[in-house]
């Protein structure tokens, strides 16, 4: 909740100076490496899904992985279509098949759940209270998430065709996304973000209709009132999700990519050289930054410490010069 707070302060912040100084503060040098950290920082959670970190792989893993991926590949480049616009969906029902075919999906769930369920809402007060040292390990956070949200709405713009910036506006992008979030953690539910993987589902299949994603949200508030496709959705075995997570993930890596190729960062510069390296490293590398004060402590760590580091980086050392 404070962290949606802090987005709404800063989109109020913008709204009144103007967003050049979030241009300043978060070039395409930072901007394309901290979105980079983020995707190969969830890389091994698809390779956890699949079971490829472990001593014996199950054959039926590989194959169920194997074939949500190749799938939703072949469709998004081939599909022609609606087939184009819902290459995941075809990839998940695809290896969700093939998972049942050979007995890795539990289905007592869905047969025990109720046709109409309400979802448990979790209030401030009544199920939880302030824990005034999450907030400081959390709160850092919201720079990470930033970041991503600015070089997301960056992809995006250079996806449709149009300055997301500027229009509707940072400042808009950013109150949606801190009220967003507010409210969701307020019921109890996980933070609202500019998730990579949706603006990788944008890139591969062209739709980017603020139609679309409103009605999706409606969608997606009444099934979850539905118990039995809320226990189908469950019931999704992790092998599926980590064959479709290797090109989520990928895609999100490569939109760094694009953001330095994109905006020419010139890489025969040392200080880009030194700030995008020492962010990979840091980002990568888990590194933890712990600081303490009498009974309160703050660890940063992974994408908060190389966000921080990479932004001071880029401010403190001076430009290269050349003879």
């Amino acid at each position: 909740m404070i962290v949606g707070i802090v987005y709404i302060i800063i989109s109020l912040i913008i709204r009144v100076s103007g967003p050049g100084w979030i241009n300043k503060l978060l070039p395409p040098v930072v901007v394309g490496p901290m979105i980079m950290v983020i995707g190969l920082s969830l890389a091994p959670a698809a390779i956890s899904e699949i079971g490829l970190n472990l001593a014996v792989i199950p054959w039926q893993n590989l194959v169920v992985a194997f074939v949500a991926f190749l799938i939703t590949a072949l469709v998004a480049v081939r599909g022609k279509g609606i087939l184009q616009v819902i290459p995941f969906l075809i990839g998940i029902v695809a290896g969700y098949i093939v998972a049942a075919a050979l007995g890795l999906v539990d289905f007592s769930q869905v047969l025990a759940a109720n046709v109409f369920e309400v979802p448990k809402f979790y209030l401030p007060f009544m199920n939880y209270n302030l824990n005034f040292a999450a907030v400081l390990t959390i709160v850092p956070i919201a720079l990470v998430t930033m970041v991503e949200h600015v070089g997301d709405h960056k992809v995006l713009s250079e996806i449709i065709g149009r300055d997301l910036i500027e229009d509707p506006g940072l400042q808009r992008t950013l109150l949606g996304d801190g009220l967003a979030t507010f409210i969701a953690a307020f019921l109890g539910g996980p933070a609202n973000t500019t998730y990579g993987e949706n603006t990788s589902v944008v890139g591969m299949t062209r739709v980017a209709s603020t139609y679309v994603i409103g009605l999706a949200a409606v969608i997606a508030i009444v099934f979850a009132f539905s118990g039995h496709l809320t226990a189908l959705l469950t019931a999704i075995p992790q092998p599926v999700l980590g064959g479709i997570s290797v090109l989520l993930y990928g895609f999100i890596c490569v939109n760094g990519l694009k953001i330095l190729i994109h905006n020419q960062v010139d890489f025969n510069n040392t200080k880009n050289v030194v700030v995008a390296a020492t962010m990979l490293v840091l980002g990568l590398g888990g590194a933890t930054l712990a600081l303490a004060y009498g009974d309160l402590s703050i660890a940063i760590s992974g994408m908060s410490l190389a966000a921080i580091i990479g932004v001071l980086l880029n401010l403190c050392i001076p430009e290269e010069k050349h003879e």
